[in-house]
């Protein structure tokens, strides 16, 4: 293809092409750079491209940049979905837990006791019992006191979960 030859097609598909993007993106400015990047393409091919098949060669090469732009922006929006929700996780996991350390260090030392054995370490009723010298029963009564104090100092239960 000649130089007046690419400058023909720029003047002749360069609208259609622009139509054709823009339905698919509904981003103008987007648009506008897939069909730069696309007639940029053309132009560093214009030697190996034959002036009847520009059309055709246009075309596709707009459809698979905008499918690469698609799939780029649909990355990064994931990336920053995931990083915002990451943060935010742990700017809320990090205030959850601190809330609940000061909770825990207002209740009786017993009752932060048998919590801790229960439900940060996953111990049974009868272990804690055994580890603490209580009754499974008298566990089970101080874990329950336990948890009510710490819905009162904290608040919502939901907010635990």
């Amino acid at each position: 293809m000649t130089v007046p030859e690419y400058n023909h097609s720029v003047h002749e598909y360069a609208d259609r092409l622009f139509r054709f993007v823009l339905k698919n993106l509904r981003n103008e400015e987007a648009a506008n750079d897939i069909i730069q990047d696309t007639f940029e393409k053309l132009w560093r091919r214009h030697p190996d491209v034959t002036y009847s098949k520009v059309r055709s060669y246009l075309f596709t090469t707009a459809y698979h940049t905008l499918v690469d732009y698609t799939r780029k922006q649909r990355n990064v929006a994931e990336l920053e979905q995931l990083e915002s929700l990451q943060s935010g996780d742990h700017k809320d996991h990090f205030d959850l837990k601190k809330q609940l350390n000061e909770a825990l260090a207002k209740i009786p030392e017993i009752q932060r006791t048998v919590i801790l054995l229960r439900d940060y370490e996953g111990y049974n009723y009868e272990e804690i019992g055994e580890i603490t010298g209580l009754s499974a029963s008298q566990v089970k009564v101080y874990i329950y006191r336990g948890r009510l104090a710490l819905r009162r100092l904290i608040g919502n239960p939901e907010v635990l979960v």
